[in-house]
């Protein structure tokens, strides 16, 4: 099956490449937009590829692997960007992205955990050298630990509920395939809920609450993004898609305190903010065309968002 990358023609648009760029491709997945990057920067570019999936970073480089002489590969998470950057001895970057999404194979593989349609283990590592699993956090948090991230990841406002429930069964049977928690879930909450025309399934903010929990996703995020700013050269360009609110509110948070600054004391007496660090390339995050979310559909919740650095970070 062919791999479409999500939004393609908008990251290109907004990353706005040239010959002999050095870009880092934060979620290399299996390599779509990365295809698509080297194109652009030719044969003196260079790309910086991050993947903690050993699966996934495997396949990207098959794939890849007429550009292998012009690209670094890191089987590591990209919550040490800066580090891994820097240890390359490259100092500034011309262009940075970061597609936020599930790969194809973390659904179509239910070994892997993340999907309730299948049954699978309840895992749900993006890396498999990592300890935590979705099953430890269902079996071992706290009631009140649980209902916090279902709320904050998930946006599940029967929380609580969810957390109290599953405190009560796991005294009597522990949790540890996805298709015994979605059918519990489906007796716990009511019926599916209808969104533009489409019964959402009610495990589907649990799952996504679970996913982030075990990979920290929310904080590499934020780690990642500061990092990315300060490794980016001016005028550079850093294109973000993200597939749910939680994600794309940090990705809005963040970059606003650098098209707004926080004012020195000194400043604020002459005006009311600093100079802007970045520019928004993108007033409005961009989304899929119907067009492009038929021929992939998993492409439907995408929200991308550009910027571009205007004043070095040190």
């Amino acid at each position: 099956m062919e791999h479409i990358p999500v939004l393609k023609d908008h990251v290109e648009k907004y990353l706005d490449l040239a010959a002999g760029d050095t870009v880092i491709d934060a979620t290399l997945g299996l390599g779509g937009h990365a295809k698509m990057i080297m194109e652009a920067i030719g044969k003196k570019g260079k790309l910086c590829a991050f993947e903690q999936d050993e699966r996934n970073l495997k396949e990207a480089k098959r794939r890849l692997k007429k550009y292998e002489k012009q690209t670094i590969y890191y089987n590591d998470n990209f919550r040490y960007l800066k580090k891994r950057i820097t240890e390359s001895g490259i100092e500034k970057v011309d262009a940075i992205l970061f597609d936020l999404g599930l790969s194809s194979p973390h659904v179509d593989e239910p070994e892997r955990g993340f999907s309730f349609m299948e049954d699978g283990p309840l895992d749900m590592r993006f890396d498999q050298k990592s300890s935590l699993t979705a099953a430890d956090v269902l079996n071992t948090y706290e009631e009140s630990e649980l209902a916090d991230i279902f709320f904050r990841y998930g946006e599940e406002n029967l929380s609580r509920k969810i957390a109290r429930r599953i405190c009560e069964h796991r005294k009597t049977e522990k949790f540890f395939s996805t298709l015994q928690l979605a059918r519990f879930l489906e007796k716990t909450l009511p019926p599916p809920r209808m969104k533009k025309g489409k019964k959402k399934h009610p495990a589907t903010k649990i799952f996504q609450a679970l996913r982030i929990e075990v990979n920290d996703e929310m904080n590499v995020l934020k780690e990642a993004l500061e990092q990315a700013v300060e490794v980016l050269r001016v005028g550079g360009r850093i294109v973000v898609i993200s597939y749910h609110s939680v994600e794309d509110r940090i990705v809005k948070q963040f970059f606003k305190s650098l098209l707004i600054p926080e004012a020195s004391p000194e400043e604020m007496l002459y005006r009311t903010h600093g100079d802007p660090i970045v520019e928004s390339l993108t007033k409005k995050p961009v989304i899929p065309s119907p067009e492009e979310v038929e021929k992939n559909p998993r492409s439907r919740s995408a929200k991308l968002r550009a910027y571009k650095l205007l004043i070095p970070i040190k």
